[in-house]
């Protein structure tokens, strides 16, 4: 079964849409515009808070 993670690579803030992209098998950097257009045309605040709250929901990838 696939879990989303926090990704350690792909990760500018806490990795939040670096772990989303690899877990979609999608580019992050598409991630990040969507994900930057959306905060834009619906209010800083909301998305900021979103971000934030995933930031400690999802959690980081286990080291093996």
């Amino acid at each position: 079964m696939k879990k989303l993670y926090r990704s350690e690579k792909n990760r500018i803030f806490a990795g939040v849409i670096g772990g989303i992209g690899e877990y979609l098998n999608i580019d992050p950097a598409i991630l990040r515009i969507t994900w930057l257009l959306i905060v834009v045309f619906t209010g800083f605040a909301p998305g900021i808070f979103v971000y934030i709250i995933s930031a400690f929901v999802v959690p980081e990838k286990p080291s093996k």
